[in-house]
């Protein structure tokens, strides 16, 4: 009974993965709708500012502008937590750099950047065993072709692109 429940196991996970990216898309269409609402907001500014100006009435424009001005701001708040659950659901962080990592990167690849461990990366990383791990490692090394790089501090599996190891930091030599 061993494969049926693997079997089971294996369709709960792609069941999983597809309510993510069902999610993912969900949450990406309201922030396409927030980022249209903007658009609209800066055309009504825009148009205000005009008619103030070429009506010499610059204060007439005063309240809109102060009103659409407090619904961006408050679109664009909006706008970052929805990317905020994007990521989680992705397992993804940003770096100050910009470049888009793995949740449990402790370093960035790009900048080196290092981030601070939060509980629940810890807790994630807690529930999984060091088995896998090892086991999916000793695989890759055997698939991948000779020219895999690894990091010369913590042998982790580095990218061609990468100037900075995501486990441990340590500058990639070129």
């Amino acid at each position: 009974m061993g494969f049926f429940d693997k079997l089971k196991e294996s369709a709960s996970k792609a069941a999983d993965k597809a309510k993510d990216s069902v999610e993912v898309v969900r949450l990406n269409s309201q922030v396409a709708a927030k980022r249209k609402d903007i658009e609209k907001l800066y055309l009504q500014i825009g148009e205000a500012v005009f008619e103030a100006y070429t009506t010499n009435k610059e204060s007439a424009a005063e309240e809109l502008i102060k009103a659409n001005s407090d619904t961006i701001i408050a679109l664009k708040q909006d706008i970052e937590q929805l990317e905020v659950k994007i990521r989680i659901l992705k397992d993804e962080k940003d770096c100050v750099c910009g470049q888009v990592l793995p949740l449990d990167a402790k370093f960035c690849s790009t900048c080196g950047h290092k981030f601070e461990e939060s509980n629940e990366v810890e807790a994630e990383v807690a529930v999984t065993t060091e088995e896998p791990v090892a086991t999916t490692v000793a695989i890759e090394s055997v698939v991948e072709a000779p020219s895999v790089q690894c990091c010369s501090n913590c042998q982790a599996t580095l990218q061609t692109e990468d100037r900075f190891c995501e486990n441990c930091g340590t500058a990639v030599e070129v």
